[in-house]
């Protein structure tokens, strides 16, 4: 009995990774539950895109221009998964291409992120590079906004971001839509966002999450597209890799290969 369990246990180990692979990359069901999450705390992201890591960062004192981003570029995050980032171009010539900023006190740019946020940003009507003193009112310049769209290399769980709009005191809904790989439809959303000159963490999350690992696209939007469209750092709830998935089989294989030689 103990040389049958034995050969049933070394069979086993040897078609593992066969197994553990098949386990992967079976098909997940094809309708599965998604909901808004409007708390970054709340969506329990484990992997993040911080737009510094691009590398480009626009200052309005210097107006380097090589620090412009495409509107279509990638990117990667803290776990080294791969985003494609496409931003909508506007009509208006007299708007610039997107870029990121760093949100600080005057003479930076205020807004009502977190002081120090890196900001990913449609783009502007040059006139609004001039930093405003405090206290000043919002002069609404127009900008591009967006939609922005964020594509995964692989599914995830979930993910989203705080999120305002180029103008202050001004009620608008800002929207986020989810789809799959296959583009199929999972979640529509829209929260009411105001935004300000605050820089005191205001900006609304918006963000969604899944029961399965199938969001493959979002796309970020406004109800005020006449006015530049601008999200933080991009909280991830993404899926481990399959060689995590085969050192836990594994690890568990052992385990039991032990207790049953202990017995046997």
């Amino acid at each position: 009995m103990a040389f049958t369990i034995n050969q049933l246990l070394k069979s086993f180990v040897k078609y593992l990774p066969a197994i553990t692979a098949i386990i992967t990359f079976l098909p997940l069901p094809v309708k599965a539950a998604t909901f808004l999450v409007t708390e970054r705390a709340g969506l329990g992201g484990n992997d993040q895109v911080d737009w510094g890591s691009l590398g480009k960062v626009f200052n309005p004192s210097d107006r380097n221009f090589s620090a412009f981003l495409p509107n279509s570029f990638l990117a990667t995050s803290q776990g080294g998964l791969g985003l494609d980032i496409n931003i909508a171009p506007t009509n208006n010539p007299g708007i610039t291409p997107p870029f990121v900023f760093q949100t600080l006190p005057s003479p930076g740019i205020r807004t009502n992120f977190a002081k120090g946020d890196f900001i990913l940003f449609g783009g502007i009507d040059p006139t609004g590079f001039i930093p405003l003193p405090p206290d000043t009112p919002d002069p609404g310049t127009n900008g591009n906004g967006g939609p922005f769209t964020i594509s995964f290399a692989q599914p995830v769980f979930g993910a989203g971001t705080q999120i305002a709009v180029d103008i202050s005191n001004l009620k608008v809904e800002t929207f986020l839509t989810a789809f799959d790989n296959a583009n199929n439809l999972l979640g529509s959303f829209s929260v009411p966002n105001i935004s300000s000159l605050a820089l005191d963490n205001s900006a609304v999350f918006l963000g969604i999450r899944s029961d399965t690992p199938n969001i493959s696209r979002l796309v970020f939007s406004s109800s005020a597209p006449q006015y530049g469209l601008a999200i933080n750092q991009v909280s991830i709830i993404a899926v481990p890799e399959p060689t995590y998935t085969l050192v836990i089989l594994a690890f568990g294989v052992s385990g039991a290969v032990l207790q049953l030689r202990q017995r046997t």
